[in-house]
């Protein structure tokens, strides 16, 4: 297949209309694959699993996630953005359905697979339409609102489906359904979108090989460490805090069990928009130094049950998690050609989507043997530790190319 595409100067269609549509799409898809967050305790309930078994059913969105960047990360120069777009919607409805018939722990596994399917495709296809579909005036804040629609949509679902739960019955469904209309809308909205894509004639659909140059992999392997520390944390806080705050306070509401994850989510949108103006390595340094600063808070709040604590260590850890994130994957890409971008960061989504899943999971394991606080404190000293490594590789690697 070849890599010859023509972009969206070929399609006049494009209007803030189209922006608007697939930025809305983006965030919408993100947002229902963290609906599920404040369910977990409704469906330990019902089905009767331990916790190591929620932190289970949380990675195997990851391992969907995975699974979507690898084989469809490339389809979209192949078949054009709508396409994957529309097929991303239609995922994303197909795992609400999954979720409103869920009838035994087995099929929240599935739902959770599909849901990571889902925000695959939209994790690649989704940016680049985000991207392409901007109008001039819009042009140079399009990454931003790719990263506020990918991140916020994703911190906005556990507050959505928190909200209903609180206001109305039917805890296990009601935010599904909803999330059944808005996609469906959404569906109808983004076949009518101009493709900004052409095709060649006779391309074919590929696998993406995730590749990482020789020029960056210094810099890639610093920028991964803190990569893999940060979504390891995000992902811990997702799949466990409803749990970490009901032990804090007993008793707690569900917009409370999800406030946690919330500002986390939210502090890691907020530094990167905010802070776009500072360099790329000192934004980098920074977000590692925040990250192991605020997994060490996150430890000693585990450790003495302190909401309060909590909520100051999420903000700074979601600082340093968007911050070295965001920086430190424009640092690698800034070493690599534009032929090779797609596959440098298809490599460096796949090492965040493995730390999202493995390191749960045996935090999981290790909270049914020992216990959620001890798991949780174990888990924070271990992300902060990694924090502070990436910091040192970062920095020597900085030096390096300076000198060179």
């Amino acid at each position: 297949m070849t890599d010859a595409r023509h972009p969206a100067e070929t399609s006049p269609g494009v209007t803030g209309g189209s922006f608007a549509v697939v930025a809305l799409a983006f965030a919408v898809t993100m947002l229902g694959a963290t609906l599920p967050t404040p369910m977990y305790s409704f469906w330990q309930k019902d089905f009767g699993f331990e916790v190591a078994t929620v932190t289970v059913i949380f990675a195997m969105y990851a391992v969907g996630v995975l699974a979507a960047l690898v084989v469809t990360g490339p389809w979209s120069d192949a078949v054009g953005r709508r396409p994957l777009l529309l097929a991303g919607l239609g995922l994303s409805l197909l795992s609400d359905v999954v979720f409103l018939l869920a009838g035994a722990t087995w099929v929240l596994l599935l739902g959770r697979l599909v849901s990571g399917l889902s925000a695959g495709v939209y994790v690649g296809s989704g940016t680049a339409a985000v991207l392409e579909q901007a109008p001039e005036r819009w042009k140079g804040r399009a990454p931003l609102v790719a990263t506020v629609a990918n991140i916020g949509g994703l911190g906005v679902g556990p507050v959505v489906a928190a909200g209903l739960i609180s206001l109305f019955a039917w805890p296990t469904g009601l935010s599904f359904a909803v999330h059944v209309v808005a996609t469906l809308v959404l569906l109808a909205l983004t076949w009518r979108v101009p493709e900004t894509v052409r095709p060649e004639p006779g391309a074919r659909l590929r696998v993406q090989r995730p590749i990482v140059p020789s020029d960056a992999r210094s810099t890639f392997v610093a920028a991964s460490i803190v990569g893999f520390a940060g979504f390891a944390v995000l992902g811990l806080m997702t799949a466990v805090s409803p749990k970490l705050v009901a032990q804090a306070v007993p008793g707690a509401g569900p917009l409370l069990s999800v406030s946690v994850v919330g500002a986390l989510m939210l502090a890691s949108v907020l530094a990167q928009v905010l802070l776009t103006a500072v360099p790329v390595d000192t934004a980098a340094n920074l977000g590692c130094a925040l990250l192991a600063v605020g997994t060490v808070l996150l430890a000693v709040a585990l450790a003495r049950d302190a909401l309060p604590l909590m909520l100051l260590a999420a903000v700074v850890s979601g600082a340093g998690q968007g911050l070295s994130f965001s920086k430190g994957l424009a640092a690698v890409l800034g070493k690599v050609d534009g032929a090779q971008r797609a596959a440098t960061m298809s490599a460096f989504f796949v090492v965040a989507y493995v730390a999202i899943s493995l390191p749960v999971v045996g935090d999981g394991l290790a909270s049914q043997r020992w216990g959620v606080q001890p798991a949780g404190v174990a888990f924070s000293v271990a992300v902060a530790v990694l924090a502070v490594v990436a910091l040192v590789a970062l920095v020597v690697d900085q030096r390096r190319t300076r000198a060179a």
